[in-house]
């Protein structure tokens, strides 16, 4: 299923797309085509000390403060809490059953501007902060700095 594609019912919806969190109320979600990196940063950030809520396939649900995010509860039981390792295999993971989303991450397009204008990703009814991907070699720590602190502006 292409990234912009959606399965949607009522106000739940699955995405192709990847879903790693600080805690309960912290959560990023990775968008892109396949092979775009999702799973790649995802193990990044999870060396960096955020656990994996879902790999390839992530469940969104409007909830009482925003959008949450969880491994689909119709897909294979036996690959929650697993994420692809790109020519190594299948890895298991500590994992966490869901998380309130605070960003948006679409590995398809890169950032050009130094202090880009606010973007927004919209799901479940919510409008959700929307970053591209960044080549700085920074970018992973700005993420996790995102999550504990959010943007000035």
């Amino acid at each position: 299923m292409p990234a912009a594609a959606v399965a949607s019912a009522g106000e739940t919806e699955v995405r192709h797309a990847t879903c790693v969190a600080l805690d309960a109320d912290r959560g990023l979600l990775l968008i892109g085509q396949s092979g775009s990196g999702k799973s790649g940063l995802a193990l990044e950030l999870m060396a960096m000390g955020l656990t994996l809520v879902s790999d390839d396939r992530t469940q969104l649900s409007r909830g009482a403060q925003g959008v949450i995010a969880r491994y689909p509860s119709l897909a294979n039981p036996d690959l929650r809490g697993v994420i692809e390792a790109r020519e190594l295999g299948l890895l298991r993971a500590q994992v966490l059953p869901q998380t309130q989303l605070r960003l948006v991450v679409d590995l398809d397009h890169i950032e050009t501007a130094r202090l880009p204008e606010m973007r927004f990703f919209e799901c479940c009814g919510c409008k959700l902060p929307l970053a591209h991907r960044s080549r700085t070699p920074h970018f992973n720590a700005a993420l996790l700095q995102f999550l504990k602190e959010d943007r000035f502006a």
